[in-house]
């Protein structure tokens, strides 16, 4: 069966240009003798007239052209139509892209939704949010939050508004519950992680991977705050996963891995999904989804 492809294009993500790239897609498919239509995203998230396309005219991919937020509502309307999904990075973070090994230069990232292979890749819910890469729960949503007001998107404006809330920062206290564990804390953030990125080549969670049926858990906890870089630091570059038991007892930055979670929000902490800001709650329910949807990736 012949591949048939639908790019969406979200005009307003990130900082890029978005004038060649209609050009650069026709032409690759033009190239690899595949038919594809060019269609935009939707800022409601409903994409009813692309499942009825899918459905009645038989395309087998969608590739989204667009930052972390558009990749989360187009998989989750139609991750029930068993399509290939594409990325073509285009966000002020890209973080599944880069977690997926997707190159950010256009030409090359529209060749790969062509060329590419598509792997199974996990999801999770959190409550009701559906969730393909990361979700946070204090400062990094208070970030998310602030940088969604902002009128200039990109890393400078996200770089800007991270050090503004920097100084601001406070522990918000959290009781976690997994498996047979338990653990009441004060965090300044919990990172629930499918993939190993916040964006931007920043891995808050090295070891995480997009297919394991797990979630990677990091929780930064109440520490000195001139402590709080270097341990950052050491947990984006060198972070393992802990044994439960050592997780438990460890004071600082808790790294382990759970295929499900509850978390007490007791301090009603902000909360960020795929990097987009979202009412919090008192309570998540956390689960991961394995094998969701299939991601289109290099092939090595």
């Amino acid at each position: 069966m012949p591949r048939k492809f639908i790019f969406l294009v979200n005009p307003i993500s990130g900082t890029r240009s978005k004038q060649s790239l209609p050009e650069l897609i026709n032409a690759a498919a033009k190239e690899h003798k595949t038919y594809t239509i060019i269609l935009p995203t939707v800022a409601s998230g409903n994409y009813q007239f692309v499942k009825q396309r899918i459905q009645e005219e038989g395309f087998t991919d969608v590739v989204i052209c667009g930052g972390d937020g558009s990749v989360n509502q187009v998989i989750e309307a139609l991750k029930e139509t068993a399509v290939n999904f594409g990325i073509v990075p285009m966000g002020s973070g890209n973080g599944l892209a880069l977690s997926a090994k997707i190159p950010k230069a256009l030409t090359k990232a529209v060749t790969l939704a062509f060329t590419g292979m598509a792997h199974q890749t996990d999801a999770f819910y959190i409550n009701n949010s559906f969730s393909c890469m990361l979700c946070g729960i204090g400062f990094d949503a208070k970030v998310a939050h602030d940088f969604a007001q902002q009128k200039k998107r990109g890393l400078a404006t996200y770089t800007k508004q991270s050090i503004k809330n920097f100084f601001t920062a406070r522990p918000y206290s959290f009781l976690l519950q997994w498996g047979e564990h338990e653990l009441q804390t004060a965090a300044y953030f919990i990172s629930v992680a499918n993939s190993n990125q916040f964006g931007n080549n920043v891995t808050i969670a090295p070891k995480a991977s997009l297919s394991d049926g797990l979630l990677d858990i990091v929780v930064v906890q109440r520490m000195l705050k001139a402590q709080l870089p270097l341990a950052l630091l050491q947990q984006l570059t060198t972070g393992t996963p802990m044994a439960t038991s050592k997780a438990l007892k460890k004071s600082g930055v808790l790294y382990f891995q759970t295929d499900a979670l509850t978390i007490k929000n007791i301090d009603n902490a902000p909360l960020h999904v795929d990097g987009e800001p979202r009412e919090t709650e008192k309570k998540f329910a956390i689960k991961i989804i394995p094998a969701c949807f299939k991601l289109i990736q290099p092939a090595v």
